[in-house]
């Protein structure tokens, strides 16, 4: 025969309560359930203990477990100071720890050879990839232009921040010459494709595994878009731009030197055309805005696609090929390693005679998202400078596409704040805890 273990308890009038009659006043136990809704971009966990009715010998206590790894809200990204120098994709200590074990583990392990890119030869299925990142590029560049005749977008005339609205916001944020005087506030202007997509440049290299670029010839090498020169080390051929291509890995005749492998027996190489056709970016004198709304949300889509098919290629890209930047000024560089140039500005340039200091870098580096405001209601009032802790901020690109209509992705709404209530009134503000 199973005995059962019968728990009883006082309630908050001092009546004995058995767990059958509290299940007859609560008869549905997961209730409590109701408002998980508003806790569905929530990380905390919430724990909510059932007590069930159980022969004595088996006893126990079940505990139901709700995660949601999105986060609601996330800080905005952290404005370095130019004194400060940016920090290492990964620290110092855990490269050197990485470096050690794989030396113990490479020890007693026969020589393998370099994988491409190291070898001097292309990664062949990231081909494709380069094009397609060169393209949406392009596509992204013509599509801005086309949608800041809709969409208005205001630059400050003093310094480089923008706002994406009807009018500029009211925040005393201005840090340009003569921001004293008129206590932070922007004078605002219209703004370019330059002011949201930010032009990074750098070095375009004939031969990417060749000598260093001296100090020297600083100015007789050409200079074009860093992504642009990613795409080219990776396959993409641009007449414009000639550049290396082996077909036989090089030789290693020391650490640092290596020697071509004879390609003379090889078959003459044919030339061949792009993989691909390379898109062209449109004169400003042949834009033409969209007609209807219609158009305006097909076109916001396409540009929010284009943003993100460049960056996740991007960030393929840079998986594989070596990307470099300095760690006090924007200077990048294309490449295994950093050039010689000595035309670091930064902070304390003088003690570095002018050399950069030459680290990884991340895909914010190559491509800045350039975090604006986000205007809640397009046709509602502007931004007030009481409010501000309450507003959230978006990339440019993305600010810009929704307003115009597109959706709005997944990742960005964290940065942007939308289930955080927005008070009506300074009153209501102060009462907010």
């Amino acid at each position: 025969m199973t005995m059962t273990m019968t728990l009883s308890f006082y309630n908050a009038k001092g009546i004995t309560v058995t767990p059958r009659d509290s299940l007859l006043l609560k008869p549905n136990l997961l209730s409590s359930l109701s408002s998980l809704d508003s806790f569905q971009y929530n990380s905390s966990k919430i724990r909510l203990p059932v007590n069930i009715r159980i022969p004595a010998k088996k006893f126990c206590q079940y505990a139901l477990t709700i995660r949601n790894e999105v986060p609601q809200n996330a800080d905005f990204p952290r404005r370095y100071s130019r004194k400060e120098k940016k920090p290492f994709p990964v620290p110092i200590v855990e490269l050197r720890r990485a470096a050690r074990e794989r030396i113990k583990r490479m020890k007693y392990e026969p020589k393998k050879p370099m994988p491409p890119p190291k070898n001097g030869l292309l990664v062949k299925n990231l081909i494709p990839t380069a094009y397609n990142v060169y393209n949406a590029r392009i596509t992204l560049i013509n599509n801005l232009k086309k949608l800041l005749r809709v969409v208005p977008v205001h630059a400050c005339g003093w310094c480089s921040e923008i706002h994406v609205g009807p009018v500029g916001h009211p925040f005393k944020s201005c840090k340009g010459s003569n921001a004293s005087i008129r206590k932070g506030l922007h004078g605002w202007t219209n703004a370019h494709v330059e002011d949201i997509l930010i032009p990074i440049e750098a070095y375009h290299l004939y031969d990417r595994l060749g000598m260093r670029i001296p100090h020297e010839k600083r100015f007789s090498i050409p200079r074009i878009p860093a992504v642009v020169e990613l795409c080219i080390q990776a396959g993409v051929e641009i007449p414009e731009f000639p550049t290396k291509r082996r077909r036989k890995p090089i030789i290693r005749i020391g650490r640092k030197e290596f020697i071509d492998a004879d390609e003379s027996e090889l078959p003459d190489k044919i030339a061949e055309g792009p993989l691909k056709p390379l898109l062209a970016e449109i004169p400003d004198s042949e834009i033409v805005a969209p007609s209807n709304n219609e158009e305006v949300v097909l076109l916001a889509e396409e540009t929010l696609q284009a943003w993100e098919r460049m960056r996740q290629g991007t960030k393929r890209l840079m998986r594989m090929y070596n990307v470099r930047v300095c760690g006090y000024c924007p200077e990048i560089h294309v490449g295994p390693k950093g050039h010689k140039a000595q035309n670091c500005g930064a902070h304390k340039h003088q003690q570095r005679n002018g050399q950069h200091g030459w680290q990884s870098a991340v895909l914010h580096d190559l491509i800045p998202p350039r975090f604006v405001w986000h205007v809640p209601d397009v046709n509602g009032p502007p931004l007030e400078r009481e409010l501000r802790d309450f507003y959230g901020q978006a990339p440019a690109v993305v600010e810009m596409c929704i307003q115009a209509g597109a959706a709005l992705p997944e990742q960005y709404k964290s940065t942007m704040r939308l289930d955080v209530g927005i008070p009506s009134t300074m009153k209501e503000a102060e009462m907010v805890v």
